[in-house]
């Protein structure tokens, strides 16, 4: 056991904090579960678990052999995964999978394995790295608006563009958090706010475009509209649905909650061991569990800032920051939709939710992180070691060496 530890580079408590995320989603996924398991199979949620464990295997496997590369080889495997990630993107809206009549092309299916990917959610970690690639390149230079639009926003906009058709959460966070990783990087905040408008404007022309010739994008700005106005209208409506069980799980846990495996709720929300899973930890731990779960996100966001700061290289500290802030973002957009301070975004909890990819995207991204704090403390034990070396005397040297 513990060669296995000493094997484990890198923040402990990022380690810790992440195993206990992954270990306590043991209890709300099999009692969230339930639901599917009556729906769609014999009643028995054993299965659901025994996948669950297996994404989560997969996934630390994953963390574990991502901390292990010196994250300075992220930088050039930036530039080689981003055109095979765009090539993934556009294979997945080309598909244009239909489910249930609604266009929902957001993932494909991993030949002879049977398992689905979300080519989105890798795509976003890959132009986080790349972002934090030409920003480092940049830090001693004046940025100017001209020279950053090929090599910089041609790429950002391309992914972007491949992803909103199926995934406008998705695309809304990955460019809020380009936006807030160039404010980190020192780009100009008057280029930003350009930036900004130009969006808003391709936004606009493309739910345009979407509404003029319908048969393009069957039901997804139409989606997108109605969630809005759901969130923003005080009548209750079919759509609000799920907000609406997810508030009254939320209002029976009280203080201590239900009790585990006593949830009501999770026989009426259609996504309650994915996108609705906090309702149901709220539910049934009650608010201990609720501020438990949300106290493990702050740590780790603690950690995540600690490890950026201590990092000896630009490219460091904005891959850190880069990787390490969406997990958060998307953790406090889950709890906030869960208690309706968003509208419903379709958006996971980390480590925590049902859901291959979201978990092997999240654990690939601690594993940069874990890597950036492991080349930090091996040069902290190098210079411990040079200092020591400097402090011995010379006869107890050479008397040692007689």
């Amino acid at each position: 056991m513990s060669n296995i530890f000493s094997n484990l580079k890198g923040d402990k408590v990022i380690w810790a904090t992440a195993a206990l995320l992954a270990i306590f989603s043991f209890l709300p996924v099999y009692s969230s579960s339930s639901n599917l398991a009556y729906l769609y199979g014999d009643g028995s949620t054993f299965q659901y678990v025994v996948v669950h464990f297996f994404h989560l295997l997969l996934g630390f496997c994953l963390l574990f052999a991502v901390h292990k590369i010196p994250y300075h080889y992220f930088r050039g495997l930036s530039i080689l995964f981003l055109p095979v990630v765009i090539v993934l993107l556009i294979y997945t809206v080309a598909q244009g999978t239909m489910i249930d009549g609604a266009y929902a092309s957001r993932w494909i299916q991993i030949p002879g394995l049977g398992v689905s990917f979300q080519s989105s959610t890798l795509a976003s970690v890959v132009l986080m790295i790349y972002v934090a690639r030409y920003l480092s390149k940049k830090t001693n230079e004046n940025l100017t608006f001209k020279e950053s639009i090929l090599p910089l926003w041609l790429p950002v906009g391309v992914v972007l563009s491949l992803i909103l058709p199926a995934n406008f959460s998705t695309t809304a966070i990955v460019f809020a958090m380009v936006l807030v990783l160039m404010f980190l990087g020192g780009y100009p905040i008057k280029y930003l706010g350009i930036i900004v408008a130009a969006g808003l404007i391709l936004l606009t022309m493309f739910i345009l475009t979407a509404k003029a010739f319908p048969g393009l994008l069957p039901n997804r700005v139409d989606t997108w509209a109605s969630r809005i106005e759901s969130f923003s209208n005080d009548e209750d409506t079919e759509a609000d649905y799920q907000i609406e069980k997810a508030k009254i799980a939320i209002a029976t846990g009280g203080v201590a909650g239900t009790g585990i495996g006593k949830s009501v709720q999770r026989n009426f929300l259609p996504q309650s061991s994915s996108d609705f899973i906090y309702a149901i930890i709220v539910e049934e731990m009650g608010l201990i569990g609720a501020f438990g779960v949300m106290l493990a996100y702050l740590l780790l966001l603690f950690r995540i800032v600690i490890v950026a700061t201590k990092s000896n290289t630009v490219f460091g500290k904005l891959l850190v920051m880069g990787v390490g802030l969406p997990i958060i973002f998307q953790a406090l957009i889950n709890m906030g939709v869960a208690v309706e301070l968003f509208p419903v975004t379709g958006q996971t909890l980390p480590l925590i939710s049902s859901g291959g990819t979201s978990i092997w995207m999240t654990c690939m991204a601690l594993g940069i992180i874990l890597s950036v704090s492991a080349k930090r403390e091996e040069m902290k034990e190098r210079e411990e070691a040079e200092k020591e070396l400097d402090n011995e005397n010379p006869l107890d040297i050479l008397s040692e060496a007689i």
